[in-house]
């Protein structure tokens, strides 16, 4: 009886230790299966953001990753609600499209105490650690705007700025590439902010151009405001040259078509690429740039 008691308690070990084995190597593939990528997007009532998305959901479907995508709908309190349920349902990374590049530092500060690495896209944080920042040189696009406007019409030209969300980082970069040029070469008769939006870009434009009739051209910072732009135009019986940014696919066709005189397009679909092939190798523990650039290029007839 001790020897079967003795080879029975052998048997039991060995039992024991072979599913302890194929348990951990479950384990490990279910971890890796079970990684979630959460991804907090700005707003998706903008083609761009929306064009970001698509290239997101497909570079996941692509390499078998999950994805979880909120939208914030412009709202910064809204995003830090959303980045915080993220993080409570244990996503292994985030991807952050900020709102407002100020108040998103709390929630990366969040992220950055749960050890969830975080990757921001487009737009920037200004505190808190990120492992790399995904977007085009906004600086060099709105400098690049800029040059196009004094090409076509001259030296000291007379342009109006319609700026995108205060506080967010796409919007003072584009503006400091803008002005950096303009300034010196043309004359910026004003500028207000319509929240990368349509339909405040067409009533702020209508406005701006009530107050200065002799304007020439507008540069618009995202293809959104510069389209409401060309209806104000419109509206007031104006030719304008009009530069708008993203390269959106409304944009191009208003370039076709000769509505919108140009746009600095970026990349969108090929930013979420970017963004989820980078999250993957974050993941796996390889070593990313700090910051990862996508280029523009001008959309023009």
């Amino acid at each position: 009886m001790k020897k079967i008691f003795a080879l029975v308690a052998i048997a039991v070990t060995v039992i024991a230790l072979v599913a302890g084995c194929g348990s951990n190597n479950n384990a490990g593939s279910n971890d890796k299966k079970s990684a979630t990528i959460g991804v907090s997007i700005s707003t998706l009532n903008n083609p761009f953001f929306v064009s970001i998305k698509k290239g997101i959901e497909d570079q996941a479907n692509k390499m078998g990753l999950k994805v979880k995508i909120v939208d914030a709908q412009n709202d910064p309190a809204k995003q830090a609600n959303d980045i915080s349920d993220l993080l409570e349902s244990n996503v292994s990374l985030l991807i952050i499209n900020p709102v407002d590049s100020a108040a998103i530092s709390t929630s990366v500060e969040l992220a950055n105490n749960k050890k969830i690495p975080v990757i921001t896209l487009d737009r920037s944080a200004d505190q808190g650690t990120v492992v790399t920042h995904i977007a085009s040189d906004n600086k060099k696009g709105g400098e690049m705007a800029a040059q196009l406007i004094a090409q076509a019409l001259g030296e000291k030209a007379k342009v109006i700025e319609l700026e995108g969300v205060p506080g967010a980082s796409a919007t003072r970069e584009r503006g400091e590439g803008f002005h950096a040029f303009a300034d010196q070469h043309l004359t910026v008769l004003g500028k207000q902010s319509a929240d990368f939006d349509r339909t405040k870009g067409l009533n702020v434009a209508t406005n701006m151009l009530q107050a200065n009739p002799d304007v020439q051209a507008i540069f618009a910072q995202n293809d959104e405001m510069a389209l409401g732009a060309i209806e104000a135009a419109k509206s007031a019986n104006k030719q304008l040259f009009i530069v708008g940014f993203d390269g959106t696919q409304d944009g191009q066709t208003a370039v076709d078509n000769g509505s919108l005189s140009a746009t600095i397009a970026q990349q969108p679909e090929m930013m979420g690429q970017i963004a989820i092939a980078t999250a993957a190798k974050i993941i796996a523990g390889e070593q990313v740039e700090a910051k990862i650039p996508v280029d523009l290029k001008i959309i023009k007839k």
